[in-house]
């Protein structure tokens, strides 16, 4: 086997002395280097784009994909480095469905000719959600995982190796405290009180240890010192380059917002062709004369407790009031046979009877184009 024992033992060393401070640093025996406090504030913005970026990013995904089985498919491909297969939306897929029953019922039937004209729409809405998938997952996705998978695990590299630097740090700390105080103890209280010359070799022996021994923790330290420092620079550089991916990742927000508004104004345009071309068709059913309101016009929306529109529509014949001049005519919508000699048989599409001719207490719809 190729490999190094002596680094190995060295590692395993240094693994060793950084678990010792850690523990002790954690039971309030050790002294721990601080940081500075703009260090801090870094770091916690750092920390805070990485969460709720995060937290963007995962929420954004289930909105474009609610499906979570194809949002796993999506994972495992891009995973295994292959192109995801297309995948038709629910809007083409309801759009085919539609196509397909027309021809079964018939095109030339009101049913069979409506169903095309739907499902014809609802397969351009189904276009226009594929594009903008693709375009937000590339404009705005894409950005956020570079970020995540990029950039921060950078940073976070960085911090492990500036946090093993501070421990490293902390400990030659310790050990040159020690040896000063085993030094100052050794040169107050010598080990041999004898006064014989052998003695006194002795002693100024393991007096020139100590020192040898406060030499090298001062050198350790200053050497660790430097590596502090220099890794606390390249990772201060880092956290602050968090504020330029704040500005591209608003340039991206800009962008999502700006294909978004065009999506829905598309299927906005596709709807309000399809009810125009509804209106035109003969087999459209009228269930009321009104033009179609915007669907920005608040008079549009009714709230929850207010009336239906069949309801407010329905009006008593005593409350219809004879016009000013000549006779106001109404539209039969249903079939109705009288049940006796004091109601009135009425017929479907019937406009011809006066208004003055319904002095029955039955209640008729009228539209408002009669």
């Amino acid at each position: 086997m190729d490999f190094n024992v002596r680094k190995l033992a060295a590692d395993a060393g240094i693994f060793f002395s950084r678990a010792v401070q850690f523990t002790e640093e954690r039971l309030g025996q050790a002294e721990k280097t601080e940081l500075d406090a703009h260090f801090e504030n870094l770091l916690s913005r750092a920390d805070c784009t990485k969460n709720w970026t995060e937290k963007i990013y995962r929420q954004t995904e289930v909105m474009l994909q609610p499906n979570p089985g194809a949002r796993i498919e999506e994972f495992l491909y891009e995973k295994l480095d292959r192109k995801v297969p297309p995948r038709p939306t629910n809007g083409e897929i309801l759009g085919q469905f539609m196509l397909e029953a027309a021809k079964e019922f018939g095109p030339g039937t009101p049913y069979g000719s409506t169903l095309i004209k739907v499902g014809d729409c609802q397969r351009r809405l189904g276009g226009a959600e594929r594009e903008f998938l693709q375009t937000s997952s590339i404009s705005f996705l894409t950005p956020l995982r570079n970020f995540l998978e990029g950039d921060w695990r950078t940073i976070s590299k960085e911090r492990r190796l500036l946090e093993n630097r501070r421990l490293d740090l902390d400990a030659c700390k310790a050990r040159l405290k020690k040896a000063k105080t085993a030094e100052a103890k050794a040169a107050a209280v010598p080990d041999f009180q004898e006064t014989r010359p052998r003695n006194y070799v002795l002693s100024a022996s393991a007096s020139a240890l100590w020192n040898e021994e406060l030499d090298k923790a001062e050198h350790e330290m200053r050497v660790a010192q430097t590596e502090f420092d220099r890794q606390a620079e390249v990772t201060r550089l880092l956290l602050e380059g968090i504020s330029s991916t704040h500005v591209n990742h608003l340039r991206c927000l800009c962008e999502f917002v700006e294909v978004q508004a065009m999506y829905y104004s598309q299927c906005h345009n596709y709807m309000q062709e399809l009810q125009r071309e509804l209106g035109r068709s003969p087999h459209s059913l009228e269930v009321n004369s009104h033009p179609a309101g915007s669907p920005t016009d608040p008079s549009t929306f009714l709230p929850l407790n207010s009336p239906s529109l069949l309801e407010t529509d329905a009006l008593q014949i005593e409350e219809v009031q004879p016009p000013a001049s000549g006779t106001r005519k109404a539209k039969v919508l249903y079939d109705y046979d009288a049940g006796d000699s004091s109601e009135l048989s009425l017929r479907a599409d019937e406009v011809s009877r006066s208004i003055n001719d319904f002095s029955l207490n039955i209640q008729l719809k009228i539209p408002h184009s009669f």
